[in-house]
């Protein structure tokens, strides 16, 4: 029987996910180790919006920034046309078909890439960006590879903070179920999409130990994190139910 999945991301991202890796036959149980909070500031957001221009790009860095964003928007507001709307993966993709940005106006990683700030700059490296207006809507912090290249290439770069990100609080149920995987190793697999959420387990079960457990990680730098943290058994994944799926199935 193939190991048990603790899908970590955060809700309500981890719950799709449950349902989809059930489908494909896999046991599979929510463990976010990310909480999401609302935007600190909805009139910053509606801020941003009132100011929106044909020829800017909104980038956006998940499908939680997308579903925060949209809900400090009035009732009927509409994607304006001439402004594009950037990110990374499907998910992201799909949250933003459902605020209404038509699929001509985004713009995404080629299919087959890397679902990575890198391969989205390379469908957007070729334009000329100086002067141009670009924000990057997120939680609070993130990488700012993105905003650096932009920025070399002449672009005027801000961040938009649409949401807050924090460690969970545990209830009981869900910290009993961190200590069945722990104690199962070979019955348990962690399914990584943050290096942040690896920081918030450590912290969760500080005496925690992982040199026996196995962790999917859907990009190198999160398995490092993993690697680092003591997992003894770490994959990269591509992106992707599919991906996933098939790496537990062998």
């Amino acid at each position: 029987m193939p190991a048990r999945v603790l899908v970590t991301r955060p809700q309500p991202q981890a719950d799709g996910w449950v349902r989809q890796l059930r489908a494909a036959g896999l046991p599979a149980v929510a463990l976010p180790l990310i909480e999401i909070g609302p935007a600190p500031d909805p009139s910053a957001v509606q801020a941003m919006v009132d100011g929106l221009q044909p020829g800017m790009l909104v980038m956006f860095v998940s499908p939680n920034a997308v579903s925060r964003f949209g809900a400090c928007l009035p009732a009927g507001w509409a994607w304006p046309d001439g402004v594009r709307a950037a990110c990374t993966g499907p998910g992201t993709v799909a949250a933003l078909h459902v605020l209404g940005v038509p699929p001509e106006a985004v713009v995404a990683p080629a299919p087959g890439a890397v679902l990575e700030s890198e391969s989205l700059w390379e469908r957007l490296r070729a334009e000329d960006w100086r002067g141009r207006r670009v924000w990057i809507v997120r939680g609070d912090g993130g990488r700012d590879w993105l905003a650096s290249t932009l920025r070399q290439a002449g672009a005027d770069v801000g961040f938009l903070q649409a949401y807050q990100r924090r460690a969970p609080a545990w209830t009981p149920e869900q910290r009993a179920l961190a200590t069945a995987a722990l104690a199962d190793p070979e019955g348990s697999c962690w399914l990584l999409s943050s290096s942040e959420a690896i920081d918030h387990l450590l912290t969760l079960l500080p005496r925690g130990r992982w040199e026996r457990a196995w962790a999917l990680a859907s990009h190198e730098r999160i398995a490092a994190r993993a690697r680092q943290a003591g997992f003894g058994r770490v994959e990269n994944v591509a992106a992707g139910v599919e991906a996933v799926a098939q790496a537990l199935k062998g």
